[in-house]
């Protein structure tokens, strides 16, 4: 087995996907920010969710704000509906797998807050349920999906951003939502905090 060709093809084919992808996501990637820091000078919170690598993404986004980006500021509102594994299962066990995500949408989600839904896959009952549940409590939604789910780019409203990455296969569509993740991340610390030197 060639590793070498094999590992060259993959930074290929990311290369390739991150620069075809630009001019597709450069316009919501800034609307999604601008949207999460008119929440955050409200006082409001972001709120994500998202199924297994998606649930990773949700955790590493809320972490990311809550702690630090690249450079020390205070911290922002944010959590992961995925992080508590007690009330998921406990969710799914008495509602069904579908409400895991609703249901603590119904609990902790505010007017103004914003959800971030990560989708790397095809559309998810929770996932759907979680954007039905999140513009029922009158939040907006950041919609971080790709080419193959329509589903949950047709729940999206005027107000809403959806961020869809076109990609062949899943590894390059979450390699390109982590960029877009970073990217959200760096314009929401130079908007409410400014530039920072960077030597």
């Amino acid at each position: 087995m060639d590793y070498y060709q094999i590992i060259a093809d993959n930074f290929e084919s990311t290369i390739q996907t991150i620069a075809m992808s630009v001019d597709q996501v450069a316009e919501p990637i800034a609307r999604a920010s601008q949207l999460m820091v008119e929440a955050l000078l409200e006082d409001r919170k972001i709120v994500a969710c998202g199924n297994g690598v998606d649930a990773a993404l949700a955790q590493l986004f809320s972490s990311l704000l809550l702690s630090r980006y690249e450079y020390e500021r205070p911290a922002l509102p944010a959590m992961a509906l995925t992080g508590d594994g007690a009330s998921l299962t406990a969710i799914a066990q008495s509602s069904g797998l579908s409400e895991t995500f609703s249901r603590q949408l119904r609990a902790v989600g505010q007017p103004g807050d914003v959800l971030l839904c990560i989708s790397s896959g095809s559309g998810a009952s929770n996932l759907l349920r979680a954007v039905q549940a999140a513009h029922a409590r009158n939040m907006t939604v950041v919609a971080l999906s790709n080419s193959s789910d329509s589903e949950l780019g047709n729940l999206i409203r005027a107000e809403d951003v959806l961020l869809r990455v076109d990609a062949a296969r899943q590894p390059r569509v979450v390699e390109l939502q982590i960029m877009a993740l970073h990217c959200i991340c760096e314009l929401i610390d130079h908007s409410l905090f400014g530039s920072y030197n960077q030597e």
